[in-house]
């Protein structure tokens, strides 16, 4: 079990109560195949402010149930039993550049709490779960070893007769999710059927709310087909839904369509569109800011055509900013998707043409000629 120890190297990044600590993982692939759900391995004891501290990776995760299969959990935990409070957390997975806050498809990414949560070596509740499918696609492991950052900011509070765990709703209504016990609502999507339930759904969205329990309600009590949208767009939405979180969108892409890299940002375009639609103002931001972080010549044009379409001001920004540079709006005026962005929305050329006035009144011309 050497191979798989954590190996530990810290340092302080601000003042005595502040620490940052960096691991790394060695023998992702044997630990894997070897160690069963449950089972961990745990770093060695690290001390913060007088108490000791764990990092515990579970290779194939801590839990056995349905909403959390294909997920590894890395848990902070007290080594000593003692209690403190968590002024501020954050555990994340490395890039390869050293960076946290890559998205690779979790339960909890780079979580921090605000508000002080006191736990114990009895509650290990401060959990990151990581998509395992979505880390190995990312290319962020590197010679079978990745690394882990956490970040904690430490005040002793002496001890505590009871720990409140954090919130685990997600859990059950993501395994809710995967048995649809008491659904009472069906849905045909490109000939697949997904089942749900009408209360979840209602909660979550005001337009589902309209369809499924007000006066639409008497259209909906059979079979609902939905005829422009995706079979794993829908699955993604209502993953959405009921756990507030995502499925890793580049392998949901490339598991459905065998689409390689980029199938990604193609999803977060349909989820933005399907999130618009059912008023789901959380999922559409997450998809907006996604789109926002890949733009490039390929996909700007489009990516324009969609914040034009579903009200996206800071992706049209983003967007706009990106086409300001000469070379970047040759090759957009070159793609296909600008032939769709000028029969779809020729608003967002408008703008385009005057966002581009005070820079070079050549390319501004060359849009207009061309409309």
């Amino acid at each position: 079990m050497a191979a798989y120890q954590c190996e530990l190297s810290s340092a302080i990044v601000a003042e005595s109560e502040d620490r940052s600590f960096v691991f790394k993982v060695r023998g992702y692939s044997r630990a894997k195949q070897l160690l069963k759900c449950g089972e961990c391995i745990t770093s060695p004891p690290f001390t913060v402010q007088g108490h000791d501290w764990v990092l515990r990776y579970y290779p194939n995760g801590r839990l056995a149930t349905g909403a959390a299969a294909g997920y590894m959990s890395l848990v902070l935990d007290t080594a000593d039993g003692k209690d403190v409070t968590v002024k501020a957390r954050n555990i994340s997975v490395l890039d390869k550049n050293g960076l946290p806050g890559r998205y690779y498809g979790t339960m909890f990414e780079n979580i921090m709490f605000e508000t002080p949560v006191s736990f114990t070596s009895r509650n290990s509740y401060l959990c990151l779960m990581v998509r395992k499918a979505g880390l190995e696609h990312s290319g962020d492991i590197i010679e079978d070893s990745f690394n882990i950052r956490c970040d904690l900011t430490l005040k002793d509070i002496g001890e505590q007769f009871v720990v409140v765990p954090p919130s685990d709703m997600h859990l059950h209504f993501g395994s809710l999710l995967e048995s649809m016990d008491g659904a009472d609502v069906a849905f045909l999507i490109g000939g697949e059927r997904f089942s749900a339930h009408r209360l979840v759904l209602a909660a979550r969205s005001s337009v589902f709310r309209a369809e499924l329990l007000g006066a639409m309600k008497e259209k909906t009590d059979s079979l609902i087909e939905i005829s422009d949208m995706e079979p794993h767009v829908f699955r993604s939405l209502l993953h959405f839904i009921y756990t507030d979180s995502l499925p890793d969108l580049e392998i949901e892409m490339a598991s459905d369509q065998g689409e390689g890299h980029g199938g990604g940002v193609v999803m977060a375009s349909h989820l933005l569109v399907a999130a618009d639609r059912y008023d789901i103002e959380r999922l559409k931001l997450i998809c907006e800011h996604k789109l926002c972080s890949h733009i490039d010549t390929n996909m700007v044009a489009t990516s324009l055509a969609l914040a034009e379409q579903h009200r996206c001001h800071g992706l049209k920004v983003a967007c706009l900013r990106f086409l300001a540079s000469p070379s970047n709006l040759e090759a957009m005026m070159a793609s296909d998707g600008y032939q769709h962005l000028k029969r779809s929305c020729p608003s967002a050329l408008k703008d385009l043409i005057a966002s581009l006035l005070p820079v070079t009144m050549k390319a501004a011309k060359d849009i207009i000629m061309e409309i």
